[in-house]
C-alpha cells in the first residue's frame, strides 16, 4: 500500500497555551487512559494566555476537555493508514482513526480530566487538575468545558475497548522498609504510595509482555525509579525503589 507523503497536506499551526507538569516523567506507566488513576497535576499557561480573565468562571465546571500534543512522538515523513494498538497486543492492525493510537497525523491528544482548582500566582492563571494521562512537560493546545448533557453519551459503543481489569498489588518487604524510610525522612508521603500503587495496578507493561513472570520493570515517578514484576499469582509486586538525581 502507498503511503501519502505530508507535503501533499496542507498545514494549519496551532499555538501552544501552556504547559502540562506531572509526577510522570516519562512515557512508560502513565495511565492508558484519563480518569483510570487520580493523579494530580497542573498547566501552567504561556503569556497572554496565562491571563487570569480568559478562565473566568471555569470553577463552575467540574471536568475539562484538555487538548494536547504527543510532543515525544517521531517525525513521521509519510501518513500511516494503519497502526498496532497496544491494548491488542500489537499483532493486530487497524484504521489510525479507529483508535487511540499516539502516533497520528497532527499528533494531537484529547482528554477528559477533573478540575481541582484555580490558582492565580503572580497574576498568572494554573489549572490544578486529576486524572490526566499526559507526561511531564507535554505542550497544550487548548482547554474547553465539559458539559455532561452534551458530551456524556450513556449508550455508546467503545469497539475493541472495553474496562481495563486492574491487578492486585503487594509490597516486597525489602520496598515496604524503603518506602517507609522515606516518608521518614520526607522525601515521598502516603498520597504518594498510593498514586504509585494505583499506577502499578493498571500494569503498565506492553499488553504483549503482560503475560512474563519475574521480569522486573521500572517505572519513573516524580524522582523515584519503582521497581515491580508480576509473580506466579499475576500479582504484581513492587520490590524496589531508587532515588534519582534529575539534575543530571
Amino acid at each position: 500500500m502507498q503511503h501519502l507523503n505530508f507535503s501533499q497536506s496542507s498545514y494549519h499551526h496551532l499555538p501552544i497555551i501552556g504547559y502540562h507538569h506531572s509526577p510522570m516523567m516519562d512515557k512508560f506507566g502513565i495511565p492508558r487512559q484519563p480518569n483510570l488513576v487520580a493523579l494530580k497535576s497542573h498547566i501552567e499557561f504561556v503569556t497572554p494566555f496565562d491571563n487570569p480573565d480568559a478562565f473566568l468562571g471555569i470553577e463552575q465546571y467540574s471536568h475539562l476537555w484538555v487538548l494536547w500534543q504527543f510532543h515525544q512522538n517521531k517525525s513521521q515523513p509519510t501518513f500511516h493508514p494503519k497502526v498496532r494498538p497496544p491494548r491488542l497486543g500489537g499483532n493486530e492492525k487497524m484504521g489510525v482513526f479507529a483508535t487511540r493510537s499516539m502516533y497520528r497525523p497532527s499528533n494531537i491528544g484529547l482528554s477528559v480530566v477533573q478540575l481541582d482548582k484555580l490558582e492565580i500566582n503572580h497574576h498568572k492563571a494554573v489549572l490544578h487538575i486529576i486524572g490526566a494521562d499526559m507526561v511531564d512537560k507535554t505542550p497544550i493546545l487548548d482547554i474547553k468545558p465539559y458539559i455532561a448533557f452534551a458530551d456524556n453519551i450513556a449508550n455508546a459503543n467503545s469497539g475493541y475497548m472495553q474496562i481495563p481489569s486492574i491487578k492486585i498489588v503487594t509490597f516486597h518487604p525489602k520496598f515496604n522498609q524503603k518506602i517507609q524510610d522515606l516518608i521518614l525522612n520526607h522525601q515521598i508521603t502516603y498520597d504518594d504510595v498510593n498514586i504509585i500503587e494505583q499506577l502499578v495496578a493498571q500494569d503498565p507493561r506492553p499488553a504483549y509482555r503482560q503475560h512474563e513472570v519475574d521480569n522486573c520493570y521500572f517505572m519513573r515517578y516524580k524522582n523515584l525509579d519503582i521497581g515491580f514484576f508480576m509473580n506466579q499469582h499475576h500479582e504484581m509486586v513492587m520490590d524496589d525503589i531508587k532515588m534519582i538525581d534529575l539534575s543530571k
